[in-house]
């Protein structure tokens, strides 16, 4: 391995919770809330198809999106502050990428969270052996992480259930610097 690359292992808090406790307890809101968005955006996406076509399609609308048609700008472009993936959360302080793990077949010792370079690997391994059988299994994932992932910020935490999630706070300065000014040396 190159001599260059950046390694760091992340610790594993270990909790006596449960993620479905935690995480699921609100899934209906949620999923309302998931639901209302795609349909205001479906209603944009109408709208702006009929301002390019108006003559091509009949005009109809239902109930649910006839309003939302009329007073919905359209989409402007993204920014990076308006990063749109169901893996990243806002917190309150910040965006946070949020990952979850299934890795309830191995024991806490048997895990281990790590970065290199701007990747986070997750590795557990199991070995059994005893006279009459042996049992091997592995778990590996990579991820690659976004702009502004801060490997010394990223914290990881697992579950009762066996439900690992690490946590990747994003930077906002990161999220926004689209362009870096490059300086020049004048002979």
């Amino acid at each position: 391995m190159a001599d260059n690359v950046n390694k760091r292992n992340i610790p594993i808090k270990l909790g006596d919770f449960s993620v479905i406790d935690t995480e699921f307890s609100s899934i209906r809101e949620r999923f309302d809330s998931e639901m209302k968005k795609m349909e205001e955006e479906m209603a944009r996406f109408r709208s702006d198809l009929m301002n390019r076509e108006p003559n091509f399609f009949e005009t109809t609308s239902s109930s649910t999106t006839s309003n939302a048609a009329t007073s919905m700008k359209l989409p402007q472009s993204q920014s990076g502050s308006d990063i749109c993936s169901p893996l990243i959360q806002d917190d309150g302080d910040g965006k946070v990428l949020k990952l979850r793990f299934d890795v309830s077949q191995y024991a806490p010792e048997e895990i281990v969270v790590k970065t290199v370079d701007n990747k986070l690997l997750v590795h557990a391994e199991h070995v059994e052996k005893s006279d009459t059988k042996s049992v091997y299994r592995e778990y590996n994932r990579e991820f690659m992480l976004p702009k502004g992932c801060l490997p010394e910020n990223i914290k990881s935490s697992l579950s009762k259930d066996g439900v690992l999630t690490v946590d990747a706070p994003i930077q906002p300065e990161a999220l926004l610097a689209g362009e870096t000014m490059v300086p020049i040396a004048h002979n």
